[in-house]
């Protein structure tokens, strides 16, 4: 196949994609949650600041290496960094794996709860008693094998499959979301919802635990630092303008996140305004698979909303699922196993790895917080990348080339290195705050140490095996001729 084949066919497909890549679960169900439980509107600042501080600068080191380099987490940190730092790229792809085998747990949820709205199981109380019945049991296998399954039929068809799939479902998921948005905002009541979202507290900004929750939530939001950008900008046209994408992408994610805020909070204002401190303070599942379609229950035609929630919310995760299967599936094919049999063992992979996070609470909730600071450390590793090649030259040479039309100035320079220390910082607060759990619970420090310490050691002992397998595909397929680093007979699908 050509290398022109292996592009996005327009910027339309190429953010959309990308949007469906970063918009998922946590947009719409952990933003409101968290936004409302660090004061509403006072979050919202430290939200946005740390869109500037976290999100773009790394987005934009993301899609720059992927542009150039064109090649997956582990080939791009092999070629840009040096064959001794494979392991780190072998790091983010490992979280986004780790990541995806309870994910595809989530996005089985999700298609169930979808299917009870449509069949009107969800009456008052019956989510409460499903959810018991349900999370957690042998009946999530059969929705975690959709899940799965789902993921691997778009993957399997490659890059063009992808952009076919995210042109249909990111708009249809935008208009549900648009639409369950203005219904929130004209029920009664809904403005004590705004005012509470859009309302700071300028006090509370001294309280440090926003300013970090904030930094959390931006790169779940964003998808910063995960190496899924990279693994799309490899696909992106050669003239793609590197900087006006991150921002778009960091801008539209934000949007969304903002519009379920709205949705949420406002139709939990309206509907139960004595209630709203214990809704808001539920956790994940609390608050998406038990609150919500009582929420709904209470508001004329309801059902209806109910099912366009949880239609959104399918195409969020099953969009972010096939992002994750992505970035692994490119790690696989650099490692010189076919695409289509490396989305099979993938497919299979995840689907046996997420049983131990579908049965056992525990289990998915130490992998949920294990993971997610571990992600941390995937951006700090983006960071020190672009630190490693010099931040200016980073800028001039792959940020700011001739053929963009929107540069980015040099304030991105010191925010690179800045973004250095907010990994550090959060890494440090969230093991911190694990300090009290028994050392072996599911959040316990010597649960996370272990499979930190298991991960890291296979990854280093693997290095230089990795290293030369994902060197030889670059000298097969990257044609060293073309200043884009244009794929050649890349395997990328139909």
């Amino acid at each position: 196949m050509s290398g022109s084949a292996a592009h996005f066919t327009s910027r339309w497909g190429l953010m959309l994609a990308m949007l469906g890549m970063a918009v998922g679960t946590g947009n719409i169900w952990r933003f409101p949650r968290i936004a409302a439980s660090n004061g509403g509107g006072s979050f919202l600042v430290a939200w946005v600041a740390f869109l500037f501080l976290w999100s773009i600068p790394l987005i934009l080191v993301e899609f720059a290496l992927g542009k150039r380099m064109r090649q997956g987490a582990v080939g791009t940190f092999t070629a840009f960094m040096g064959e001794k730092f494979a392991w780190m790229g072998g790091w983010a792809a490992w979280i986004a794996a780790a990541i995806g085998f309870y994910y595809a747990v989530v996005m089985g949820w999700t298609i169930r709860y979808l299917l009870a709205a449509i069949s009107g199981q969800l009456g008052d109380g019956d989510s409460a008693r499903l959810w018991e019945d349900f999370a957690f049991t042998p009946a999530v296998l059969p929705f975690h094998l959709i899940a799965v399954v789902l993921a691997v039929a778009v993957v399997a068809t490659g890059i063009r499959g992808i952009e076919r799939v995210a042109r249909v479902l990111m708009p249809c998921m935008l208009v549900l979301i648009v639409i369950l948005a203005v219904r929130a905002v004209t029920l009664p009541g809904a403005e004590r919802g705004l005012a509470f979202l859009f309302t700071p507290q300028w006090s509370d900004l001294a309280n440090h635990r926003i300013w970090l929750e904030a930094l959390t939530q931006n790169a779940w939001d964003t998808g910063a630092g995960w190496g899924l950008v990279l693994a799309y900008a490899i696909y992106t046209r050669p003239k793609e303008d590197t900087s006006l994408n991150a921002f778009l992408l960091a801008f539209g994610n934000n949007s969304i996140s903002l519009i379920a805020g709205i949705m949420v909070l406002c139709t939990v204002f309206s509907q139960m305004p004595n209630a709203a401190t214990e809704i808001v303070g539920a956790g994940n599942e609390g608050l998406t698979f038990v609150w919500i379609p009582q929420l709904f229950n209470t508001m004329p035609g309801g059902n209806v909303f109910m099912v366009l929630f949880f239609l959104a919310l399918v195409f969020a995760a099953w969009t972010s699922l096939v992002s994750m299967f992505e970035l692994t599936t490119r790690v696989l094919v650099e490692l010189g196993i076919p695409r289509g049999r490396a989305v099979v063992v993938l497919g299979v992979l995840v689907y046996g790895a997420g049983f131990p996070s579908a049965l056992y609470e525990p289990v998915f909730r130490s992998q949920d917080y294990i993971w997610s600071v571990g992600l941390m450390i995937s951006g700090l590793f983006f960071a020190l990348a672009a630190i490693k090649f010099g931040v200016s030259r980073f800028r001039s040479e792959l940020i700011n080339t001739e053929d963009q039309d929107m540069h980015v100035g040099v304030w991105w320079e010191w925010v690179i290195r800045f973004v250095v220390v907010e990994a550090i910082v959060l890494v440090v607060w969230m093991i911190w705050n694990s300090r009290a759990t028994p050392l072996w619970s599911r959040e316990g420090l010597g649960t996370m140490f272990a499979m930190w310490g298991v991960a890291f050691i296979v990854l280093f002992l693997a290095n230089g095996w990795i290293a030369k397998r994902v060197t030889e595909y670059r000298r097969q397929h990257i044609d060293p001729a073309s200043p884009h680093g244009e794929p050649a007979a890349v395997d990328v699908g139909p």
